[in-house]
């Protein structure tokens, strides 16, 4: 009975979570003269933040979504005269899922011309597609901000560390969206996640980059979370799939740039020995790639547990980076002859080296790395990975 009450209270905490990025998407929006546009994989909570940032707006707010065709025709016209016939009298407006809306770019740029006291906040689920629209007419009038599935830094503002430590198991398995918060038991979890795979993910991919063999996506998504943590070869997996290695870069990029994977490249100070040409493809949330591998066994009976952690921890990191807005340049190094850093983070032309390690068995520098680039060096484990992430 008591463990049932502590998920009860613990899950109404996180529900509550508050984003990282919000006082900054709210600062932009109330004193910027800019276009705000929030990027994100669908289900992270885009349409709450927002709504939740202009609860605290002064001012009459006009809200729209891109689906509905009675503002889709109107917000595609390039006709001003139209445009403001809507828009006029109103101080804010708040267009959701822009993606939808034809030539939205040309539009916005037209009204941002006429209406230069008007606030613009737009959400887009694919940023390759918003991106494109938006980035040719409407260069320098934009502020950009992206929205990942919580972080662990998020979930400590409402909980403790030595929640998340308990809890790190459940993490790892079924992953950080924020509705995944909302289920008690692992199957209302593998339901939800296995929807979110089949119906959102990889909607925004095949309806927006005319891909026509959506068994192609998934395969090469299967093939990719099977090898998180290791070396991707894009010629062995175009000869696995049957396609050329161009197309498989192409395949995840738009994934990358659809919020479902994302890459790190090797380091290298042009050392001969030192590996560059191969990169590592992480997922930016593991409930999604263990759908994808169709596993959620625990962790006690699974061979790829150290690989979910380096991918968790790697992942966290970048998160932690970007919603406390800070820029680093982020690797993993390894050389023909074996010596590896799971990651390695430049800034300011000092390099830090990390080991992550699911293991409480620390480990040193390899002995190459110290040689060519010293000995700042950690060992990220169960035991310290709230101070790398949070």
């Amino acid at each position: 009975m008591f463990l049932l009450y502590f998920v009860v209270i613990i899950t109404l905490l996180i529900m509550n979570v508050i984003r990282t990025i919000q006082k900054p998407l709210a600062d932009i929006l109330k004193s910027n003269r800019k276009i705000v546009v929030l990027f994100g994989a669908r289900q992270t909570g885009k349409t709450t933040l927002c709504n939740q940032v202009l609860a605290d707006m002064t001012g009459k707010i006009l809200k729209i979504n891109g689906d509905e065709i009675k503002y889709s025709d109107l917000l595609s016209s390039r006709d001003f005269s139209k445009m403001k016939l809507l828009l006029e009298g109103f101080d804010i407006l708040f267009i959701d899922e822009a993606q939808r809306i034809q030539d939205i770019g040309i539009n916005l740029k037209i009204i941002y011309n006429n209406m230069p006291e008007m606030k613009v906040l737009i959400t887009g689920s694919s940023s390759f597609e918003l991106a494109n629209q938006v980035k040719e007419p409407l260069t320098g009038r934009t502020s950009t901000l992206k929205m990942m599935p919580f972080s662990l830094q998020e979930l400590q503002q409402s909980t403790t560390i030595f929640d998340i430590q308990q809890r790190l198991e459940e993490f790892m398995l079924f992953g950080l969206y924020p509705e995944i918060t909302h289920y008690a038991n692992s199957a209302e979890k593998e339901k939800y996640l296995n929807e979110l795979s089949t119906s959102y993910l990889y909607k925004d991919v095949l309806e927006l980059s005319n891909i026509r063999n959506s068994s192609k996506i998934s395969s090469l998504l299967k093939l990719l979370a099977f090898q998180i943590g290791r070396e991707v070869s894009l010629n062995e997996i175009g000869q696995s799939l049957g396609m050329s290695q161009e197309t498989v870069s192409s395949y995840i990029d738009l994934l990358e740039k659809s919020f479902i994977v994302f890459r790190l490249s090797g380091f290298s100070r042009n050392l001969r020995k030192e590996i560059v040409k191969r990169d590592k493809i992480y997922f930016w949330d593991l409930g999604v790639r263990n759908c994808i591998v169709q596993n959620f066994a625990p962790l006690s009976s699974r061979t790829d547990v150290g690989e979910m952690w380096e991918n968790l921890i790697v992942s966290e990191r970048l998160k932690y980076l970007y919603n406390n807005q800070l820029t680093v340049n982020s690797y993993f190094w390894r050389t023909y002859t074996g010596a590896e850093v799971d990651y390695v983070e430049e800034k300011n032309g000092e390099l830090f080296a990390y080991e992550i390690k699911y293991s409480k068995v620390k480990k040193n520098a390899p002995q190459t790395w110290i040689e060519n680039y010293g000995n700042n060096f950690k060992c990220i484990t169960r035991d310290n990975f709230w101070e790398f992430i949070m």
